[in-house]
């Protein structure tokens, strides 16, 4: 394809998009409900078709009186003798009834007129009543498709909508709505089935492998040799540990929440910071914290995985004598936690590539005894399934600020 055909294929592409308007923008009449553009189309076609209604029984009365006004006049002039001097009362007695009876037949026309005009609006206003009626009997089945939409999750794919009815379209569509909730329902319980085997067949025997390796290191007659080995060994195995455990939690936390309670993150973030104890590290790390109330709905476990993600690598990707913010606060109804750290530059271009799964830094961050690149996944997967939401900015000192936002709750 040559540059000018190119060129010319892409102004094409721009006039039909400019016709089409931008996807993301809405025009004011799709901003209304369907039902509303039903009445407002019902309504419409009864004010065009009684208009023309009216305007045509208008012109077909006038165009009837004129002609009947018309052989009566012509029946009274060929009713006179013909005479040669006619007298002037007669003309002017003549001239005068004809205007009274075009002045009458006007005022018929207009009262006429008035009339239709005025029952024409009523019948109007009914007949957009009558439309919005119709308009939402009709759709009311849909409506309880939408409401059903809505409501389900992977805890409740097991309802469905049993639309009742003749076989029209709507049915139709209720009907492939409730299989394809079937479909669904069995692909979300294979997805569990195999969550629960992998989480016992892949971490049993790595469990095996490092029990046989610590009872090697502590049998006397090993040799360094060995004792060297087994060490690796045991890295290295630690290593597969952590990656198939996030893998498992990382699958877990991309379902529907199973439990749902009101939970402090300030005193998550708190538990977690006594865990890790950043401070008493052989690389220590000075944490600064501002710990305020901030209630959020959702699961403890998760929410807590979250935050430790968020901590661990704060303190995981950080430089020799480096620091470490936690905040947690309440903002707009929302629970919000920000975690930001020193450490190497991050190119603001690679942030967002840091919440997919296996993705690091080239550099620092690249070396896999660090971890599996699967800590950001895993609190976006968290935020998910909260409804919650995480951005990422970097700091132009050195390091990330990471924050989540979490649906706040009632005290």
């Amino acid at each position: 394809m040559t540059a000018s055909t190119s060129r010319g294929a892409a102004r094409l592409r721009g006039r039909w998009r400019s016709r089409r308007g931008s996807p993301g923008r809405v025009r004011p009449w799709h901003r209304l409900g369907l039902r509303v553009r039903l009445t407002v189309l019902y309504g419409g076609l009864f004010f065009v078709a009684g208009s023309l209604l009216l305007w045509s029984t208008y012109l077909l009365t006038a165009r009837a009186l004129s002609q009947q006004f018309s052989v009566g006049m012509t029946k009274i002039v060929t009713s006179k003798p013909v005479t040669l001097l006619q007298p002037p009362a007669d003309d002017m007695l003549f001239q005068k009834t004809s205007a009274d009876v075009q002045q009458r037949a006007a005022t018929v026309l207009a009262d006429m007129l008035r009339s239709s005009a005025l029952i024409m609006v009523l019948l109007g206003v009914l007949a957009v009543v009558l439309g919005y009626l119709v308009a939402d009997r009709a759709l009311r089945p849909l409506d309880r498709v939408t409401e059903t939409a809505r409501r389900l999750s992977e805890s409740n794919l097991h309802e469905r909508i049993a639309l009742e009815g003749p076989p029209d379209e709507v049915k139709r569509l209720a009907d492939t709505f409730d299989a394809m909730l079937d479909r669904l329902h069995q692909v979300f319980e294979g997805q569990r089935r195999f969550i629960a085997n992998a989480s016992h067949e892949l971490r049993t025997p790595l469990a095996i492998n490092r029990t046989v390796l610590e009872v090697s290191l502590e049998e006397p007659a090993a040799s360094e040799d060995l004792k060297a080995l087994a060490r690796a060994l045991l890295g290295t195995n630690a290593r597969y540990e952590r990656l198939i455990e996030g893998l498992l939690l990382l699958a877990q936390s991309e379902q529907e929440l199973a439990v749902r309670k009101t939970v402090d993150v300030a005193q998550v973030a708190r538990t977690v910071l006594d865990q890790l104890d950043l401070a008493g590290r052989k690389r220590p790390l000075a944490v600064h914290a501002d710990l305020r109330p901030a209630l959020a709905a959702g699961d403890p476990l998760l929410m807590e995985r979250c935050v430790f993600n968020l901590v661990e690598n704060a303190a995981k990707y950080n430089v020799r004598g480096g620091e470490v913010w936690v905040r947690v606060r309440r903002e707009d109804g929302q629970a919000v936690v920000t975690v930001a750290n020193t450490g190497p530059a991050v190119p603001p271009y690679e942030v967002e590539d840091l919440f997919e799964p296996f993705r690091r830094l080239q550099g620092d961050r690249v070396r896999s005894a660090r971890g599996a690149g699967l800590g950001l996944s895993i609190v976006r997967a968290i935020c998910d399934a909260h409804g919650g939401a995480v951005t990422a900015e970097a700091r132009p000192e050195g390091g990330l600020s990471v924050t989540v936002r979490l649906p706040g709750a009632a005290p």
